[in-house]
């Protein structure tokens, strides 16, 4: 009760505060502007969330592409080849990292990761920019798909094993072809909660991204066809709609203000993706677990 409690406060705390905001700013214009200046210098504020989405899918997306399959492999190396000796120190070095402050990772890929990318692959990198931030948080979010996927598998009965070794399979095929697709649900939601934790991820991105509210140039291709150079969004800084949040708060401005009132309205937005990622967990979980 106290946590659907906590999570109705929550809800209704911003969902007061966001009707405020949408009262003087559109909702279409919220969702479709391309500029976000929410207290400017000289005048003419802006309340555009594209640009933040686009750095917030650009981290998570990047941060999915290592996290998930590095955590999924690891996952199988416990539960299937590890040693019982190697898996009880393993496992808990891994989970480690889940406890390493995230401004930390921040610091390391501002300080070490950027000017080894720079000085190899990308000399062009911007000092902040959302590849490096992207690599760190797909680094921390690799113990939370690793752990609940191991736990996964290992809850697979034995048996089917057996039963794949009795047909001729290879610890290969019995760890790829039986003991995965046993563990799914599982593994699925462990994707879907690295992912949530990816979205409001903020130390990270805030101390090796930077905090610029960038739209990226939109490029035309082939048959007039419009798109946006993923070089142009990764090596370049940007801002996340945590990292807006946290500028906003930040600042000088005091309640009541349509500025302040926009935090609330990206917090609302916020909620709702992490919201709609959850159930889509929970229903994955539901359609494909299985119960032995």
């Amino acid at each position: 009760m106290i946590t659907l409690l906590t999570t109705a406060a929550i809800f209704a705390t911003l969902l007061s505060d966001a009707v405020v905001f949408f009262r003087a700013t559109p909702i279409p214009e919220f969702l479709t502007g391309t500029n976000w200046s929410p207290n400017p210098a000289g005048g003419g504020q802006a309340f555009g969330i594209v640009p933040l989405l686009i750095g917030t899918i650009t981290v998570t997306v990047t941060a999915a592409f290592i996290s998930l399959p590095i955590g999924t492999l690891t996952a199988i190396y416990l539960s299937e080849y590890a040693t019982p000796n190697a898996r009880s120190i393993l496992k808990p070095l891994l989970e480690i990292l889940a406890g390493v402050p995230t401004v930390v990772y921040g610091y390391f890929a501002l300080v070490y990761i950027t000017p080894v990318l720079k000085a190899t692959i990308f000399p062009e990198m911007s000092t902040f920019n959302a590849l490096s931030a992207s690599i760190m948080v797909g680094i921390m979010t690799i113990p939370m798909v690793s752990s609940i996927s191991e736990d996964a598998m290992s809850a697979v009965p034995d048996e089917l094993r057996q039963a794949g070794y009795g047909l001729g399979a290879t610890k290969f095929e019995v760890s790829t072809g039986i003991v995965v697709p046993a563990s799914i649900s599982g593994i699925a939601s462990s994707y879907i909660l690295a992912v949530s934790r990816a979205v409001g991820e903020t130390m990270i991105v805030v101390v090796a991204m930077g905090a610029q509210a960038r739209m990226p140039a939109v490029r035309e291709a082939a048959f007039g066809i419009p798109f946006i150079n993923p070089a142009d969004v990764l090596l370049e800084s940007g801002m996340t709609i945590t990292v807006a949040m946290v500028q906003i708060t930040g600042g000088d401005l005091t309640g009541g203000t349509l500025p302040y009132n926009s935090m609330f309205a990206l917090g609302l937005a916020l909620f709702v993706v992490t919201l709609v990622m959850n159930v889509i967990s929970d229903i994955i979980a539901e359609r494909y677990r299985e119960e032995y």
